[in-house]
C-alpha cells in the first residue's frame, strides 16, 4: 500500500515526531509497503487528496498532531488512518478532560487542582497546597513528552510554587496540580488488532538517568533512561496494572494503540493515556511490543492493514440504502 506517514507541525515535540515518523517509514519499507513522509502543515490536505494514499501513520505527537485536529482532517478528506479518533484523541491530549473519563470509570487517580491563566496566583498557591499536600506536579493541560512539567518539593517555599506555576502557563492557559504521588514509573502498551482483540502489552519500568524523574531528556536522550520490560514487579500487580491499562484505553474510546503511564508505589496511580506513543529507537512502545513477540514491521504493517479494512467497512456500510 502506498502510505503517507504524517510527521511534525507546530507543536514543541515536532523533532521527536520526525524521528517516530522515520522509525515508522522504515518498518513500513521493510513490510513492503511504500512509505511517503509528509510534514503536518497548511498543504497537507491538498497532499493527500492528490496522492492516492491507501492509508496514513500519523507520528505526531503533541498540539494539532495527536489533539484531534490532524484526525479531523483526516476524517475531512477521508483517507482511513492509523490510531484513535477525533474525540478520544482530543481527550487523551487533554489532561484534565482525560482524568474525568478515569474517574467516571472508577480508576485510580491522584487529587488534583485546576490552575487557570489570570488567576491570583499567590491565593492558588497557598489553596492548592491546603487541597493537594506540599509536594506537588505541575502540568500543562494539553502537552506531552514531559514538557512544561515541573515537581515542587514539599520543603520548596510559596515563590517556587508559583514561579512553577507561572512557567506551566507559558505552555498552556490551563495548568493541572497533582498531588505528587512517589513510587516506581511504570508504563504499559495498549494494542487492539483482530483477530486478537484488545490486550496490554508486557508492563515495562522506567529508570531514569537523566534526572530524578522521567523527564524530557530522559525520555529522548541517549543514555537518559533504562528500560525493564517486563518489570520485575509481582505478578498481581502487573495484571493489575495491565487490566487499569485496558480501562482506561476504552474509557477514552481509544482505537488500534495506546501507551498507559503509572506510578507505583503503596498503590497504583493512573496518570495518562498517549493516544500515539512514540516510536523512536529510545521509545517505550516499540520495545514492548518486542517483548511481546511482534517485529516492528509487523506491527506497522499490521495497523495500516487494519485502518484500510476499517474504511473498506465504512463505505460498505455507506452504500445501504435507507429505507
Amino acid at each position: 500500500m502506498k502510505v503517507a506517514v504524517i510527521q511534525g507541525g507546530a507543536s514543541a515535540e515536532a523533532e521527536v515526531s520526525r524521528r517516530s515518523a522515520a522509525g515508522v517509514a522504515a518498518a513500513l519499507k521493510k513490510a513492503g509497503h511504500q512509505p511517503e513522509l509528509l510534514e503536518l502543515g497548511a498543504s497537507l490536505a491538498a497532499t493527500l487528496m492528490q496522492g492516492s494514499f491507501d492509508a496514513v501513520f500519523p507520528a505526531t505527537h503533541g498540539r494539532f498532531g495527536e489533539d484531534g485536529c490532524l484526525q479531523g482532517l483526516l476524517e475531512i478528506v477521508g483517507v482511513p488512518y492509523v490510531g484513535s479518533g477525533v474525540l478520544a484523541s482530543a481527550l487523551g491530549m487533554s489532561k484534565i478532560a482525560a482524568k474525568l473519563c478515569f474517574a467516571a470509570a472508577d480508576l485510580p487517580i491522584a487529587p488534583q487542582y485546576i490552575v487557570r491563566a489570570g488567576s491570583d496566583l499567590q491565593r492558588t498557591a497557598r489553596e492548592l497546597r491546603e487541597h493537594l499536600g506540599p509536594a506537588v506536579v505541575i502540568k500543562p493541560s494539553s502537552q506531552g513528552s514531559a514538557i512544561g512539567v515541573t515537581r515542587v518539593a514539599a520543603e520548596a517555599g510559596q515563590d517556587a510554587l508559583v514561579k512553577a506555576i507561572q512557567d506551566t502557563l507559558a505552555y498552556d492557559e490551563v495548568v493541572l496540580c497533582e498531588r505528587f504521588v512517589p513510587g516506581r514509573e511504570i508504563t504499559c502498551g495498549v494494542l487492539d488488532l483482530a483477530p486478537e482483540g484488545l490486550r496490554a502489552l508486557p508492563v515495562t519500568e522506567i529508570f531514569s538517568k537523566a534526572a530524578d524523574w522521567y523527564d524530557f531528556a530522559s525520555r529522548y536522550a541517549a543514555g537518559g533512561s533504562v528500560h525493564q520490560c517486563p518489570a520485575s514487579l509481582p505478578a498481581e500487580v502487573s495484571a493489575r496494572v495491565q487490566q487499569i491499562a485496558r480501562a482506561a484505553h476504552s474509557a477514552l474510546g481509544c482505537r488500534d494503540l495506546s501507551r498507559v503511564d503509572f506510578v507505583v508505589g503503596d498503590a497504583i496511580t493512573l496518570l495518562e493515556v498517549n493516544t500515539i506513543p512514540g516510536m523512536t529507537a529510545t521509545s517505550l512502545y516499540p520495545e514492548a511490543v518486542a517483548a511481546a513477540g511482534i517485529p516492528f514491521d509487523q506491527l506497522c504493517d499490521r495497523l495500516v492493514r487494519q485502518a484500510a479494512s476499517r474504511a473498506q467497512g465504512k463505505r460498505e456500510l455507506a452504500a445501504v440504502p435507507i429505507p
